[in-house]
């Protein structure tokens, strides 16, 4: 690697930790990326020479001076972004600071394929673009509930979304909107948001998020882990006993989706005879404190925890973070952390943070946006 593309590859990780919000300061960017001071601020002044950061105001030390706050620049430029569902998408813009504006829950049919489907999502975000001014536009950014190829752009042989495997998603997002684009899954997604909105001591996490299915996004050391296939956190297929022979989307059997899902509950109470033709249906029962609505919640809740109980004891993070309409739902909440505490060992759960996502449904946008934007910054230091 040449010394040019070595300084290229420190100022993407600077801008990715600023971006994040895990460095506010030289001195933490420097502890983070383990450079000397000297390289950094050297990195840090290239940065604020080329328009991608700026230093504004101070904040207290530990000791010595007061630290200039490092942000990344342009307070009124963002990126668009969409967290897609199977029947709904939640659109909005993504300042540089991570702030939303123009945040909203759309129609959005993933069923009618790719190309239907995200020109109808399209007219809608560009309408959001020209309210919030059109060339300050950056980047354009997009959470699918499946696996994503970031080579190609392109989802990965999902199970919920017909017609979309390896679809360029990233390619015509481009095409259409002429800026950068970035995509990838869902949980990866809403685990990068809330990261970005957590205390920087909590490097190591797992959001989980539990919709129609279920899906994890994994944090290590401060950073998003997506494995050797961008297929880690995986869960929803995990095998549980509990399942037996039903028939999960991706074909086998007995995989955790089948018991614990959004799609799970709703089969199981309408079933059962109640009233249930959607996942908010099943929230509104158990909102109603319908005692069979909440003994099945409570049970996938603890489905869940019985899967999550083996990574945590693996990975021991910081924290997890329930995200998706079911963690709204405190009887699923309760009954996830119960088993985590029953089926983890004491030192793993001692300071082990288990609760629902801070951003709410929102952490995925967040999540989205600063993907886009970071892509964004990446091709200027290309060019530069």
């Amino acid at each position: 690697m040449t010394e040019k593309s070595d300084r290229r590859s420190l100022a993407s990780r600077a801008l990715e930790l600023i971006a994040s919000g895990q460095a506010a300061s030289r001195t933490e960017l420097a502890a983070l990326l383990g450079a000397a001071p000297s390289t950094v601020s050297l990195t840090v002044g290239q940065l604020v020479d080329r328009g991608l950061v700026t230093e504004r105001g101070t904040r207290a030390s530990t000791g010595g001076r007061p630290r200039k706050v490092l942000r990344l620049a342009g307070g009124d430029e963002f990126a668009l972004a969409a967290d897609l569902g199977g029947r709904h998408a939640r659109i909005g813009a993504v300042l540089p600071d991570g702030t939303l504006a123009g945040t909203a829950t759309v129609p959005f049919a993933i069923g009618e394929g790719p190309e239907t489907a995200l020109d109808g999502l399209a007219g809608t975000l560009e309408a959001l673009a020209e309210q919030r001014g059109r060339p300050l536009l950056r980047g354009v950014g997009l959470s699918l509930p499946g696996p994503v190829d970031l080579t190609t752009g392109s989802a990965m042989l999902p199970s919920r979304m017909p017609g979309w495997n390896n679809f360029p998603v990233t390619a015509w997002l481009e095409d259409r909107f002429g800026v950068p684009a970035a995509v990838d899954n869902d949980a990866n997604c809403m685990a990068a948001g809330e990261h970005s909105v957590r205390p920087a001591e909590r490097k190591q996490s797992i959001m989980v998020k539990i919709g129609s299915a279920i899906g994890a996004g994994i944090i290590a050391d401060g950073r998003l882990y997506r494995g050797a296939t961008g297929a880690a956190g995986d869960i929803t297929h995990v095998r549980i006993e509990g399942a037996g022979d039903i028939v999960c989307s991706c074909g086998n059997t007995g995989c955790l989706e089948t018991v614990a899902s959004g799609a799970a509950l709703v089969r199981v109470l309408a079933e059962s005879g109640a009233d249930v033709h959607t996942l908010e249906d099943v929230v509104r029962l158990v909102d109603e404190s319908d005692p069979e609505a909440t003994r099945a919640v409570r049970r996938a809740g603890r489905y869940l925890g019985t899967v999550l109980s083996a990574n945590v004891n693996f990975f021991n993070p910081d924290a997890v973070y329930l995200g998706g309409i079911l963690s709204t739902l405190e009887p699923f909440v309760a009954a996830v952390r119960s088993q985590l505490y029953a089926g983890c060992h004491p030192l793993v759960t001692k300071h082990l943070v288990i609760e629902s996502a801070g951003l709410g449904a929102d952490a995925g946008l967040v999540g989205a946006g600063r993907f886009a934007l970071q892509r964004a910054l990446e091709r200027s230091l290309q060019h530069t």
